[in-house]
């Protein structure tokens, strides 16, 4: 594995396929308003990745779904429940994210993809630990391309 750690926009990332850290699906996306990572998919994206994620129902807590990625250049976007029903983070919930989005990008065959630090924003974890929780999850996990690590940096 390719593994880098970058400052940027995750949405201006090269790669093939994104994560976006979301919810557990039960409560429906169009009551939500969606701030950070959703966000600014949903404004750049459209809501056709957030319909799309709807129709799976409920995402276990560190799941991960798969949905095509609107109109951005990117082939698909895997959405992962990274926070509980109280909007927080924990060590397993991003590890298991972490793990089941890579499960779902080597099953699709994507050879890059980029996270944000998943739980870092609304989810009350520090940038620092999910990015050490991160690291270690994807030095557990065999894959051929490359992985992005994504710190938000505004332009």
């Amino acid at each position: 594995m390719n593994l880098q750690c970058v400052e940027g926009d995750l949405l201006d990332q090269l790669v093939e396929v994104i994560v976006n850290p979301w919810n557990r699906n039960i409560i429906p996306w169009w009551l939500l308003l969606p701030q950070g990572v959703s966000g600014a998919i949903k404004r750049r994206a459209g809501t056709g990745p957030f319909r799309e994620v709807g129709r799976h129902g409920p995402i276990p807590l560190g799941g991960a779904v798969l949905t095509g990625a609107g109109v951005l250049s990117f082939k698909a976007i895997i959405h992962v429940a990274g926070i509980n029903m109280f909007w927080r983070a924990s060590e397993r919930s991003v590890r298991d994210s972490v793990r089941n989005a890579m499960a779902l990008a080597s099953a699709h065959g994507f050879q890059s993809i980029a996270f944000p630090l998943i739980g870092a924003g609304s989810g009350g974890a520090t940038p620092e630990k999910v990015l050490n929780w991160m690291k270690e999850e994807l030095g557990a996990i065999s894959f051929a391309g490359v992985v992005l690590l994504v710190k938000f940096r505004a332009r």
